[in-house]
C-alpha cells in the first residue's frame, strides 16, 4: 500500500477503520501512555486516566506483562480503546494483536510492521522525527505519524513548522508534551498528543496517589476543551 502526500487523512481512499481512528483522535485529542514494572500499578494508572476522562490508553509493550494489563483494561474499561506502544519486532506485534489491542505505536518506521497492521485493520502509528521520516511513514501506509521525541527539535514550534509542507498528515507529538503545552500542540496542528511522564509523575505513582493523578487528567482534558 503506497500513499502520496496528497492523500489527506480526512478524505476517501483510506480504510474505514483509519478514518474512524482519525475522527476519534480529533475528538479525544490525548493518549495516556503507561509504562510500568508492576501489573497492579499499570491497571491502577489506566483506571485513573479513564476516571479523569481519557479514553485512549496505551500500555507500552516493554511494561511488566503488558498482555495481562491490556486484557484487564479491555475488560474493565469497554468504553476505552486500549492500545500498545514501543513495539519493535514482528513477533511483538503478533503477540500484541493476539491481546486484542485497538491501536499500536512504534518508536520507528518499519515497513513490515506497518503492512502487518494494515492487514489486520489495526491503526498503526510509527515514530518519526525528520520530514523525510514522517513522509516515508505516511507513504508506507501509516494511519498517523508519531513525532518523537518532539522536544528534541523545538516542541510546539517544530510542529508548527511542519504544517506548511506536511499539513495533510495527521501528527501525534510525544516526548516533550506536558499538561501546560498540550493545548499549544493541538492549536499548532497536531491531531492529538501523547503524554506519559508529566501525566503520571513519579512521586504520585510511588505514593499510589491515583486520585491526584485523576485530577491531573481532568485538568488536561479541560485545557483541551473536552
Amino acid at each position: 500500500m503506497v500513499r502520496t502526500q496528497s492523500d489527506k487523512y480526512t478524505v476517501d481512499g483510506r480504510g474505514d477503520y483509519e478514518r474512524d481512528w482519525c475522527e476519534l483522535l480529533k475528538r479525544e485529542k490525548v493518549i495516556a501512555v503507561i509504562r510500568t514494572k508492576d501489573i497492579k500499578e499499570g491497571i491502577a494508572l489506566g483506571n485513573a486516566a479513564a476516571a479523569g476522562g481519557i479514553k485512549l490508553i496505551e500500555i507500552t509493550w516493554n511494561s511488566c506483562q503488558p498482555a495481562e494489563i491490556i486484557g484487564h483494561l479491555r475488560s474493565s474499561l469497554p468504553h476505552c480503546p486500549i492500545g500498545t506502544g514501543t513495539i519493535l519486532t514482528p513477533d511483538e506485534l503478533a503477540a500484541a494483536i493476539e491481546t486484542g489491542v485497538q491501536f499500536c505505536f512504534t518508536p520507528y518506521v518499519n515497513k513490515t510492521l506497518i503492512e502487518t497492521a494494515i492487514n489486520n485493520r489495526l491503526p498503526m502509528i510509527p515514530g518519526a522525527l525528520t520530514p523525510t521520516e514522517i513522509v516515508t511513514a505516511w507513504q508506507m501506509g501509516a494511519s498517523c505519524v508519531k513525532v518523537f521525541p518532539v522536544g528534541a527539535l523545538g516542541g510546539v514550534d517544530y510542529i508548527k513548522s511542519l504544517q506548511g509542507p506536511l499539513g495533510d498528515m495527521p501528527l501525534i507529538p510525544t516526548g516533550g508534551v506536558t499538561l501546560d503545552n498540550a493545548r499549544d500542540f493541538i492549536e499548532k496542528g497536531a491531531i492529538a498528543v501523547g503524554l506519559s511522564g508529566d501525566l503520571f509523575p513519579r512521586d504520585l505513582v510511588k505514593d499510589k496517589a491515583w486520585g491526584k493523578i485523576t485530577e491531573r487528567v481532568r485538568r488536561l482534558k479541560k485545557s483541551l476543551g473536552n
